[in-house]
């Protein structure tokens, strides 16, 4: 069975019917060769390889036998069987000696930003939890996900030739920095040797990965994984989250790849990339080339379960790499603006507003500055920036409410109009005529018929980016306010505060608006119905959503009330009154 190097089936139907007889025919005589080779010659005794102690007793790999550190068993249970491997055994002599296979405790390196537990078995990475950040579990963050039975991240895959022995699962030899914020690995299996290390920084998100590859003195190339899912595992159906991405230079364009996209077996990209990696909404891990390097992305679909949901998803997958020597700036963080300017100014494009980023963008700045500089408290912005916003549309509003003043005060002549063509079917021509008489009108007094819809049509873009905000701005995932806490969430209590308010609310509303004059009874009645139909879907909506959308409902509220009450509003309504004759009469 051929080794499904990077999490993508194998399983490919063949092409035509002769090929499929000729892998039948390959592997008739594999199995052959397999079955008489120990007859036809005899075993020889091992070779002292230069440099060994004959007085030691050898160490050798036994990965049937040896425990995994994290208590799943044995190395056999999920190491590919060595019959596996592409490259054949070489015969030339060893390039360097074996290394002793023995198990090591988790090599930790923990700031006050991550802890990361990283096993000598594989030389990779068992868990990377964010310190700052806490799942749905209200445990800290755990980036991997490790019940998807593949390899680790940072393991490695072979493109062109792999090695006889599955370096993902062999003990490698571990040597500590120093200063605790480093370690390097090393394997060797005589012919094979690999080669990896590990730099973090005490007070950045930014880690230093290398990895060099070797068969026989010979450069091998290697791809560097992520497999099986990352980020936050916690949150409901976290696969729709999760995409493969990389920031094409050339094109100045961030590539975003889910697993649905990749559903066929696995693409491969090449080019010049400032980065690749995977990402969920709010946190990213990331691979930037040191250099202006080529750099080659293989995106997979990895169908696994999680340590939360037993029922597997299909979740991206990818392997990086610049060459035969990979050099690579790591970020595994959150999508914060600022960390990520830091770190690379390109690497901003992971956090995706969507074609309203024109608008939603500048909103979130103007958010994170109000609660950075005045309130220190994302709630309360949410409520003054709204407000903000509310008070700079009001000449807009203001025109609304006076279009619809106007049309009240016109509704005598409106409905002398209607009762000179009542009874009139839909589609006698002289419904036409009743239409054209009644536009006219409005036209000669300046009314918008339409000029109910305009506060809804005002609201869309900015509620459009509201949504946007709170759905990939990492700085509003845990921000609390009040009772709610979590405004990038619904609320958690069973009877929902703020859509309720929201609800009651819109009928208030709807109660201080005037009603266009000769509408629809039925169509009055239904509109009615709208607030409720609203309160559903906000429901489920983030709250910080919510609570944008009570505090605009209130503060235009507010301004009709003012409008009811002053002269202009009776300004409005004398302005298309018919005039008065002498007697008094009009």
């Amino acid at each position: 069975m051929p080794e499904i190097v990077n999490g993508g089936s194998s399983n490919q139907p063949p092409k035509e019917m002769s090929m499929e007889l000729r892998l039948l025919v390959a592997f008739l005589l594999m199995g052959a060769v397999m079955f008489l080779t120990p007859y036809l010659f005899k075993s020889q005794a091992p070779v002292t390889p230069a440099g060994h102690n004959p007085g030691q007793k050898a160490q050798t790999a036994q990965p049937g036998a040896a425990p995994l550190p994290d208590g799943r068993g044995s190395v056999a249970e999920t190491a590919k069987a060595p019959s596996e491997a592409v490259a054949a055994p070489s015969s030339a002599a060893p390039v360097a000696p074996a290394t002793a296979q023995q198990t090591l405790p988790p090599y930790v390196i923990q700031t006050n930003l991550f802890r990361v537990a990283i096993s000598n078995q594989g030389a990779t990475v068992r868990s990377w939890q964010l310190q700052k950040f806490k799942g749905n579990d209200n445990k800290p963050l755990e980036l991997v996900n490790t019940a998807s039975g593949l390899p680790y991240p940072f393991s490695l895959s072979f493109p062109e030739q792999k090695p006889t022995t599955d370096v993902n699962w062999a003990w490698y030899q571990q040597t500590p920095d120093a200063d605790g914020l480093g370690v390097k690995y090393e394997f060797s299996d005589g012919h094979t040797v690999v080669r990896k290390s590990f730099r973090f920084q005490k007070d950045s998100y930014l880690a230093t990965v290398a990895t060099d590859v070797t068969v026989d003195g010979k450069a091998v190339r290697a791809k560097v994984q992520w497999l099986g899912g990352f980020g936050d595992l916690t949150v409901s159906n976290p696969s729709s989250n999760q995409q493969a991405l990389y920031f094409d230079v050339p094109q100045n364009k961030l590539v975003q790849q889910t697993a649905r996209s990749v559903k066929n077996g696995p693409v491969t990209v090449s080019g010049e990339f400032s980065f690749a990696g995977v990402a969920d909404r709010y946190f990213a891990a990331v691979f930037l080339p040191q250099g202006n390097t080529a750099m080659e992305l293989t995106t997979t679909a990895d169908t696994v379960r999680t340590p939360v949901e037993e029922k597997p998803a299909a979740f991206p997958g990818i392997a990086v790499s610049t060459g035969t020597s990979n050099r690579f700036d790591v970020f595994v963080g959150p999508k914060d603006l600022d960390i990520l300017a830091r770190v690379n100014p390109k690497l901003t494009q992971v956090v995706d507003f969507g074609f309203f980023s024109i608008l939603a963008k500048p909103l979130f700045l103007i958010v994170n500055w109000t609660n950075d500089a005045l309130v220190h408290n994302f709630g309360w912005s949410i409520v003054l920036v709204t407000i903000a916003i509310t008070f700079i549309l009001f000449p807009l509003r203001l025109s609304n409410m006076k279009s619809m003043r106007k049309m009240q005060a016109l509704k005598p002549q409106i409905d002398a109009i209607n009762a000179k063509y009542k009874n009139l079917k839909m589609t006698d021509p002289r419904k036409a005529e009743q239409q054209q008489e009644t536009m006219e009108l409005y036209k000669k007094h300046g009314v918008n018929p339409m000029g109910g819809c305009v506060p809804m049509l005002i609201q869309l873009p900015f509620f459009y980016a509201f949504y946007k905000v709170f759905t990939v701005s990492v700085e509003m995932r845990g921000a609390h306010w009040l009772w709610v806490t979590d405004l990038s969430q619904p609320e958690q209590f069973a009877i929902k505060v703020l859509p309720l308010l929201m609800i009651a609310s819109q009928f208030l509303m709807q109660k201080m608006t005037p009603q266009a004059p000769g509408g629809d009874p039925n169509q009055q009645k239904m509109m009615m119905f709208m607030p409720l139909i609203f309160g559903y879907m906000f429901w489920f909506f983030p709250s910080g959503l919510v609570l944008y959308y009570l505090t605009s409902n209130l503060v235009s509220m507010g301004q009709q009330w003012f409008f009811n009450r002053t002269e202009l509003a009776q300004e409005a309504a004398r302005s298309v009154e018919p005039p008065r004759k002498k007697n008094g009469r009009k």
